[in-house]
């Protein structure tokens, strides 16, 4: 069964402290926000990691493309 954009959602809030998560998709692909105090300081790779690692096995298994624009607190309030 193909996960939910509010699965995704779930997945990523559950194991990322985060402040703000919104996610678009049709089951394989994904695109998401993601607003997190934990990417102050971090590059953009290393953001991506912290993500991927939130979603863990799910991202090998049920998720097949995920775009993501993973912003800090201050970054997401520059953007409106």
């Amino acid at each position: 069964m193909l996960p939910t954009p509010e699965q995704i959602k779930t997945y990523i809030e559950s194991n990322l402290a985060c402040e703000h998560v919104h996610v678009v998709g049709d089951g394989s692909h994904f695109e998401a926000v993601i607003v997190s105090k934990a990417f102050e300081g971090k590059r953009l790779i290393q953001r991506h990691q912290l993500v991927y690692a939130a979603l863990g096995d799910r991202m090998k298994e049920e998720i097949h493309a995920l775009s993501m624009k993973t912003l800090t607190p201050a970054e997401f309030s520059q953007h409106g």
